[in-house]
């Protein structure tokens, strides 16, 4: 059995909800008054609203750590292991992701014994952090040196805020992403947090790769829309829609949590 059914035996197309932690110390806009309690406090209100919404696992990320880094420091890495350990389910399944550093994710997930783990493990890119080239070879290795084999690398094609260099479309990408670079999970996103791709992409990534590999719509997951998507998507992952005001860096909406999902399960 894939990973990705091991973790998710009996969902057909997971939703996935983000519950994105506040900006981490030492970040331009962490709130010191509030300091990490303040951070564990404000992660566990909307983790709890999203349990109770119906979601099936939750996926913790540093959204608020603008500008985001490309080599993250130990104390990211600590204090975020931290975050996901005091808030994380037990019920259903977690993963976490770092913006944008795959090994930091790595660390947070074997800290936490997360399920899954969400990032950009391959190729080249041009992106706001300056050029970004992801080791999939030593995140791999790395993962059967943790003795965590069993750990989900939902593979990120189309980061938002960066283009690839070269001239691969993002089916091609996908596909050398499963076979190349051994990917659980093909995750599709638009170009920036809460902004969808093209629906057509996601049709053209699902027919590139194998049917055994999952395909989730990443970013841009909204209930006036997720219909369409799940037509080619076999899952999703969600976070700004779910949010006062639908705006990402507010906190989570339980009257939107729950359009979401039933627009979701209805699709």
């Amino acid at each position: 059995m894939s990973r990705f059914r091991t973790i998710f035996p009996s969902v057909a197309k997971p939703l996935i909800a983000m519950a994105h932690v506040p900006p981490l110390p030492g970040t331009p806009l962490f709130d010191a008054t509030a300091g990490v309690q303040g951070l564990i406090d404000h992660v566990k209100r909307d983790t709890e609203i999203l349990l109770e919404g119906g979601f099936d696992a939750i996926l913790f990320c540093n959204e608020g750590d603008r500008p985001y880094v490309l080599n993250a420091g130990l104390e990211a890495s600590a204090v975020m292991t931290r975050v996901v350990n005091e808030c994380r389910p037990t019920d259903r399944p977690f993963g976490v992701d770092y913006l944008w550093d795959a090994q930091c994710a790595m660390a947070i997930a074997v800290g936490s014994s997360a399920h899954f783990m969400r990032e950009v493990i391959n190729g080249s890119w041009e992106s706001d952090m300056g050029p970004w080239h992801p080791d999939a070879a030593k995140l791999l290795r790395d993962r059967r040196n943790f003795g965590r084999d069993d750990l989900g690398i939902f593979a990120n094609i189309t980061p938002e805020f960066a283009s690839p260099i070269g001239k691969r479309t993002p089916a091609q990408m996908a596909r050398s992403t499963v076979v190349s670079s051994l990917a659980d999970v093909i995750l599709v996103s638009g170009p920036m947090a809460g902004a969808e791709p093209d629906v057509v992409t996601v049709a053209e990534v699902r027919a590139a790769v194998d049917p055994s590999v999952p395909v989730l719509l990443n970013t841009g997951a909204k209930a006036a829309t997720i219909a369409t998507y799940l037509q080619y998507a076999d899952g999703c992952i969600v976070g700004s829609d779910l949010k006062r005001d639908g705006y990402t860096w507010n906190e989570v909406d339980p009257e939107r949590v729950k359009r979401f999902v039933d627009a979701a399960r209805s699709a």
